[in-house]
């Protein structure tokens, strides 16, 4: 894996932060660019930026996303656009402009962040859903597509994480709920989906692709 090059976004903090340093403590070369570098809401901003690449990527890793939270009758027009823009749109797009190269090289591994959200839902959530419900359609449609090239497309779907995000949209009662919702009583640490994300971007995996794999504390299972 050392010589490998991985493409993170939505590395500057979170659940993608911890991704981007596993690969690095790995002897990956991560590009972890910045909204300045990366705006997902522009797509002339995401052909910029891939175009401006001066090495080829040998991993993906979807990670930026949104969550605005509103039900179907407050939510905003722009809201929904711009959730649909960053969470489904965007990855689609850095999809079709990396695998190309990955079908000629006969070496890929792509790897969307999704949620549980994608699988279940809750009041106030009808775009994260829809967004990240779209995500693990992709990666199955991906994953067969590509899979002729030796390119691996799966979808890491975590609970609740302890993350600034996580925190945001929860009160501290809420929390305190929440782990207890959890047959693990906990919240997950960033580093734990991490290295779920590294195993399926790695050699390591030969024979795993199509697959959403929930990291939840076991809360589907309740």
């Amino acid at each position: 894996m050392k010589k490998k090059n991985a493409l993170v976004t939505g590395a500057s903090r979170g659940i993608g932060l911890a991704i981007a340093d596993c690969f690095k403590k790995q002897g990956i070369n991560v590009l972890a660019p910045g909204r300045k570098e990366l705006d997902l809401l522009s797509k002339d901003s995401i052909a910029n930026y891939l175009a401006g690449l001066k090495c080829p990527v040998d991993i993906l890793v979807n990670n930026a996303g949104i969550n605005m939270l509103g039900g179907i009758v407050s939510l905003e027009e722009r809201n929904i656009q711009e959730t649909i823009q960053v969470n489904l749109l965007a990855p689609l797009d850095i999809i079709r402009n990396v695998a190309p190269r990955m079908m000629h090289k006969k070496y890929g591994r792509i790897l969307n962040i999704g949620s549980i959200w994608g699988l279940i839902t809750k009041p106030g959530r009808v775009t994260y859903t829809l967004t990240k419900s779209g995500l693990g359609g992709l990666t199955r449609s991906m994953a067969v597509e590509l899979a002729p090239y030796n390119v691996l497309v799966n979808c890491v779907a975590p609970g609740y994480v302890d993350t600034e995000l996580t925190r945001k949209n929860n009160t501290s009662r809420e929390l305190e709920k929440i782990k207890k919702s959890i047959p693990l009583q906990r919240l997950a640490n960033p580093g734990e989906i991490a290295e779920l994300a590294y195993f399926l971007c790695s050699d390591k995996n030969t024979y795993i692709t199509g697959q959403t794999i929930a990291i939840d504390g076991g809360y589907l299972c309740v």
